[in-house]
Order: C-alpha cells, then structure tokens, then sequence
C-alpha cells in the first residue's frame, strides 16, 4: 500500500471517529464530561426515561466510536511504524489501554436505564434509584478521566512522531503533543476543574487539523519512503 492510501485510509477512520464521538454525544440526553454529570439525580433520571431511545442510540455511538479509534491507532502504528518502531508501539499501546477503559465505561451508562426503567422500584424508592442511576453515570465520568490520561501519553508521543518524521508539518506535532499535555493535566482534578472547557476544545482542535491534513494533503511520500527503506 503506498504512504498516500495509507495516510487519507487514516484520515477517513478519522473522520468517521470524529462523526461517531459528536453524535453520540449530541444525542445524549444528559449532560456529561470527564469531570462528573451536571444537574440533580431526579431531573437527570427524568431526561433519561423520557428520552429513552436517543440515549440508547448514544450509548451505542460511543461504543462505534471506540471501536473505531482501536482501528485508528493500529492506523497509526502502521504509518509511524517507520519512524521508530518502540515509540509506535508504546503510543499503540497507551491508546488501546485509553480505549479499553471508556469502553468499560461506556458500558456503565447501560446500567441507569436499567435502574430507571426495570422492575426494582418494589425494592427500592425513586430517590434511591434516581441516586443509584447517578452513581452510574458519574463511574462513567472517572472511567473517562482515567482513559484521557492514557490518550495524553498516546498523544504526547504520537505528537512526537510526527514532529520527528518529516513526512508531515512538524507543527501539527506540536499541537497533538500539547494536547497530550493537557489530557495528562487530568491527573491533577482541581486544575482540571477551571480548565476542562479549554483542554476540550484543544485536543478537538489539534485532532481535527491532522485529520483534515491526512484526508486532503496526505504525507510527504518520498520521506515516508525514505524511511521505511532504513533497517
């Protein structure tokens, strides 16, 4: 396969990834981050249940959208493979750890409907099932977090590559690895807290520009060439 279908084969899992987060995100009927969900348990259980079928659909979304970054990363691994076989790996290997965990977690946000929805409220009282749902969903949070630390490793080095291999413009390296930075600030929660809108809105950014070069510019092919030719 040449470096060009190779890159813009890249850019397309890309997209479809970016497609797959969004809307998911956008059919989601509460509103979710990697810090906690906001609002009180009783509205919270209140939009889930009356929007029963959109949070299922976002739920499943998520789900396609991990799966789809797990075949970006081999992606990845493929095309950065020349530049430095052990960094290719360890990057692979941070970002299917990262992918492990929000799949976990993602399969956490099941259990609210669950809650709300099943036959338990001869056992237990509204409020508490409300509260039980809650919990649930803010599992799904930590797991986030926790997984965006380990997308910050993958990105600090997936950043380096990049700036080291020539075959694309360094400065898309620095952006991913500065986003990488930002995921791994996650480890400190307060921080975290005043500063969650802007890392989001950062690692978007920096993702969505190497997608959009990969699908219309591609890679240098004679550098990448050059490269996989070493021993």
């Amino acid at each position: 396969m040449s470096p060009q279908a190779r890159a813009r084969i890249t850019g397309v899992v890309y997209l479809l990834f970016f497609v797959t987060a969004v809307a998911g995100a956008a059919f989601m009927p509460v509103a979710g981050g990697p810090i906690r969900v906001a609002g009180d348990a009783a509205s919270i259980a209140n939009r889930i249940t009356s929007h029963q079928a959109t949070y299922e659909l976002g739920v499943g979304l998520g789900l396609i959208s991990t799966a789809l970054y797990v075949l970006l990363t081999g992606l990845f691994y493929a095309l950065f493979r020349p530049v430095s076989r052990t960094l290719s790996v360890l990057a692979a290997f941070s970002s299917l750890v990262g992918c492990a965990v929000g799949a976990v977690g993602s399969l956490t946000l099941l259990a609210p409907l669950e809650i709300l929805t099943g036959s338990y409220s001869t056992a237990f009282g509204a409020e508490q099932l409300q509260a039980l749902a809650l919990l649930f969903l803010n599992l799904n949070a930590q797991a986030n977090h926790v997984a965006l630390t380990f997308f910050g490793v993958f990105q600090l080095l997936l950043g380096y590559l990049i700036y080291r291999s020539g075959f694309l413009p360094p400065i898309l390296g620095v952006l991913i690895a500065v986003a990488g930075v930002g995921w791994l600030l996650f480890l400190i929660p307060p921080l975290v807290s005043a500063l969650v809108v802007y890392l989001e809105v950062l690692g978007f950014v920096a993702e969505a520009l190497l997608m959009v070069w990969l699908l219309v510019r591609g890679v240098n092919a004679a550098r990448w060439a050059e490269l996989a030719s070493r021993p």
